[in-house]
This record gives C-alpha cells, structure tokens and sequence, in this order.
C-alpha cells in the first residue's frame, strides 16, 4: 500500500472521528430534545442506539488506524493484527444488531413498513460486512504461515549454502 493512500485513509478516518464526536456531543442531545413527546424509554432506547452505533464506527476507524501504523512499519503480518481485526468484526455485529434492534422497535408503530425493511436490509448488509472481515482475517492467517514458512526455508538455504 502506497503512503499516499495510508495518508488519504488516515485523513478520511480523522475526518470521520472529528465527525463522529459531533454527532454525539451534538445531534444525540438535539434528538434527544426533538423525542420530546415519545415515550421516555424509547427516547432513552432511540439515542443510545445512535449514539452506541456510532461508537461502533469509531471503534473500526481506531482499528483501520491501528492496521495502517502496521502496514506502514511492514509488521501487517503479525499475530497482533488480528486483534485489531477481531475487534473490527465484533464492532460491525453491533452496529447489525442495533440496526435490527432499530428496526423491531420501530415496526408496530408508525413507522412506514418500507423504511422498517430498509434497517433490516442493512442490518443484514452488515452483517455480511462482518462475514467479510473474517475471510479477509482468514486470508491474513494464511499470509502470516506463509511467511513463517518462507523465513524457515530461508534459514535453512541460509544454513546450507556455504
């Protein structure tokens, strides 16, 4: 990966981080006061979905960060990185469980039944983001004995060869 690209990514993630922190400093007390009417456990139950969800978004942009620091020092293929990439995959199932947890709250209510499809849809969207993650980690894995592989063929080439 070309360092222009490493720092376009880490503008976009600062981007998003600066963002999100808005949203949540923010927009989360403005809906807050614009539930006003609602119930107060659905006020409750509506913003800390939002901001729990965007949460989520920070915690895979720190990770994306985390990756880039290794692809940068060449060390990407390290047992360590799959921390970063367990904790991406479980803040993606998060953020598919609020969007269907989203999506049965607002069903028997008012909610046109379209846009309670569309959070299901994009729970299950997430949800494949996650499936994803992990054939991606899969490959990693597959990376990593490969290179562990190559360095003991090296060693012994090394050992052999006068």
């Amino acid at each position: 990966m070309g360092k222009v690209t490493i720092v376009v990514l880490r503008v976009v993630i600062v981007i998003a981080l600066v963002g999100s922190v808005a949203v949540q400093a923010l927009i989360a007390p403005l809906l807050w006061l614009d539930l006003g009417e609602e119930e107060l456990w659905g006020r409750i139950v509506f913003v800390s979905i939002v901001v729990i969800g965007v949460a989520t978004l920070q915690v895979f942009g720190i990770c994306v960060w985390l990756l880039l620091n290794k692809v940068r020092r060449g060390s990407i293929f390290s047992e360590s990185s799959f921390g970063p990439v367990n904790v991406i995959i479980g803040a993606i199932l998060v953020a598919a469980a609020l969007t269907w947890i989203l999506a049965a709250i607002l069903a028997p209510g008012t909610t046109a039944p379209g846009v309670v499809a569309l959070l299901g849809g994009a729970g299950v969207v997430l949800g494949g983001m996650a499936l994803l993650v992990v054939v991606m980690k899969a490959l990693l894995r597959q990376a990593i004995d490969r290179e562990a592989e190559a360095q003991t063929l090296r060693s012994e080439l090394d050992n052999e060869v006068i």
